[in-house]
């Protein structure tokens, strides 16, 4: 039981002893450390309630827990704020209880709650996943297993959008210029050739573009009136007509991307329950508008279109039908999403984890859910997130100068190996050892980077920051892990043992206090669908074990509880800094 746990209900009942009032919540903070304590009571919130000054009522309180509650051991008064010193004997029972707790920090999901569909990724097959792509897929695995961890069960998903004509600008340039090749062929991951053809459409594209200016078009004359735009346009149509030959290569071609798309991921570390495609879910909401305008909901005008006016919630009017009968985007994420509860009926909630120029269309997208009468679009999130810009400057995509995933994260392993080698520390190790920690230590150090931001704020990404040995980095915190590993490693005495009597030093209270909070990290993190609360608290517990290490002697202290102490103590930081990272998708060396 936390330090919270134990004194909230022994504050209430000292509140309602002294003063005869009832209190609903008791705030805390950390004590600051120019001030003596452990946890602070803010005592202004219950000036409103009881008639008294924060000196006599922090005095009287304080001296109440004194008396009565065996874990408080003194207490002084600041301003509006009381500081409570606790025990040793708490710290080390606490300590006692979870020291061998492997699930320490999560909660075991409740078989009666509801279901959480995490969505991230969803990418178009048209070309390779890239540095935004990265983005989305560290934020999206690492929430939705946060939010497991904190004890929900999580569905995760993504809609992979294959149809529409971007898929048909690399499959007819496939067609003109690719003379049959393969991703076996040509020794290409699948989704890199068709990226490829994408990138040759574009070519082509502009190419004829100049051309029709030349011959007295104007620019947007010619983009519309290109031959190449308008053969994808027909092989669009026909895709939508069932043409025999045209969903082949469609098939085959996405099916390329679909297996270049899970080596990246495989290498990236993130996965899925289940997957949705477009090109069986683009059809879908259209009946959901009936039933709309029969409640009422949507509108339809003259002309046929059907529409929502969210003027009076301070949006604005939003088409959901087109007046020839077609669906546009929001239709179909009205029609995936009640799709996704009928196929998972345990679902009632949802994240979506989508770029922040996606914001105004989730703020639709739930409100319309919300009138529709679907009781779950109340636990619907929209996990936004800005953009990441390398040094060089903003990515772009179709002209083939997209920042690839798969090459980044090969750059990142080469930058680890660099600086690896720069510091020396690597040479007993074998050419396979090597290999595996560079890739440990440069995916660490690109995840971490990511992650360590708020989700909502863009990113400067900067590669050889992010594999500093030093600082708020992935690999300062990796290296604090595996030289734990390396002080377990030389323990020749037996630690599993449980000391009911021992001196806690300041620097071991401190280190207890940073494990304690793990499990309520946990859930901040769950509900505020945010790894960066989880990262940087583990930044700050290495901190904190960095400072007791360089501050009490560990292997070399002579009093055999104490050495048993600091050695248990140690190994629970390492289980804490592993189990954290886990959350985030990212590894620990046992050696480095």
């Amino acid at each position: 039981m936390s330090l919270s746990q134990i004194l909230t209900p022994q504050i209430k009942n000292a509140i309602r002893v002294l003063f005869d009032v009832s209190i609903e919540r008791i705030e805390y903070q950390t004590t600051r450390k120019e001030f003596e304590g452990d946890i602070t009571m803010v005592l202004f919130p219950l000036l409103k309630q009881i008639k008294s000054n924060p000196l006599e009522l922090g005095n009287k309180i304080g001296s109440f827990l004194v008396e009565n509650v065996e874990q408080v051991k003194s207490f002084n008064v600041v301003s509006g704020f009381l500081n409570i010193v606790i025990s040793d004997s708490y710290y080390l029972s606490f300590f006692n209880e979870i020291k061998d707790d492997a699930q320490f920090g999560f909660v075991i999901p409740n078989p009666n709650d509801k279901a959480v569909m995490v969505e991230y990724s969803s990418p178009n097959t048209n070309k390779p996943l890239h540095l935004g792509h990265v983005r989305n897929n560290l934020l999206g695995y690492s929430v939705a297993e946060i939010i497991k961890a904190s004890g929900k069960k999580v569905y995760k998903t993504q809609i992979i959008n294959d149809r529409g004509i971007h898929i048909c600008k690399s499959m007819l340039a496939w067609q003109k210029f690719g003379n049959g090749e393969t991703p076996q062929s040509s020794g290409l991951k699948g989704d890199k050739l068709v990226g490829k053809y994408y990138v040759a459409f574009d070519k082509a594209y502009k190419e004829e573009i100049n051309q029709l200016v030349i011959e007295g078009k104007t620019e947007e004359e010619a983009k519309k009136q290109a031959p190449i735009i308008l053969e994808a346009q027909k092989m669009l149509l026909d895709w939508e007509a069932g043409d025999e030959k045209v969903v082949q290569l469609w098939k085959t071609m996405n099916q390329w991307v679909y297996d270049g798309f899970e080596i990246t991921y495989r290498n990236l570390g993130v996965d899925f329950d289940t997957y949705y495609y477009e090109s069986n879910t683009y059809l879908l909401g259209k009946d959901v508008v009936q039933i709309g305008l029969e409640k009422g909901v949507f509108e339809k005008d003259p002309d046929g279109s059907v529409w929502i006016d969210l003027t009076e919630d301070g949006l604005d009017r939003k088409i959901v039908l087109r007046s020839d009968g077609t669906a546009v985007y929001m239709t179909q994420d009205i029609g995936t999403a009640i799709q996704r509860v009928k196929d998972f009926p345990d679902v009632g909630g949802m994240v979506y984890t989508v770029g922040n120029e996606q914001d105004y269309h989730f703020k639709v997208l739930f409100l319309i859910l919300k009138k529709l009468g679907f009781d779950w679009s109340k636990n619907l999130f929209h996990l936004s997130y800005g953009m990441v810009d390398l040094p060089s400057g903003k990515m772009k995509s179709r002209e083939g100068t997209v920042v690839d995933a798969d090459d980044l994260m090969e750059d990142m392993t080469k930058t680890a190996q660099q600086l690896a080698e720069e510091l020396g520390k690597l040479e007993e190790y074998s050419k396979e050892e090597k290999e595996k920690l560079y890739k440990v230590i440069g995916l660490g150090a690109l995840k971490y980077y990511i992650l360590k931001v708020d989700p909502k704020k863009r990113i400067l990404f900067n590669p050889e920051e992010s594999v500093d040995f030093a600082g708020n980095t992935g690999p300062f915190i990796q290296y604090t892990y595996a030289r734990i590993q390396s002080i377990l490693r030389k323990v020749d005495f037996n630690i599993d043992v449980t000391l009911s009597a021992v001196e806690v030093h300041e620097k071991e209270k401190e280190l207890i206090k940073q494990i304690e909070l793990y499990p309520e990290v946990i859930q901040n993190a769950a509900q505020n669908h945010s790894p960066a609360l989880l990262a940087n608290y583990t930044y700050d517990l290495v901190k904190e074990y960095n400072s007791f290490y360089q501050t009490v002697s560990i292997l070399g202290e002579a009093d055999l509880i104490k050495k048993t102490f600091r050695v248990q103590l140690s190994k629970k930081v390492s289980d804490t800094i592993k189990s954290a990272f886990q959350l985030l998708g990212i590894e620990v060396p046992e050696r480095m």
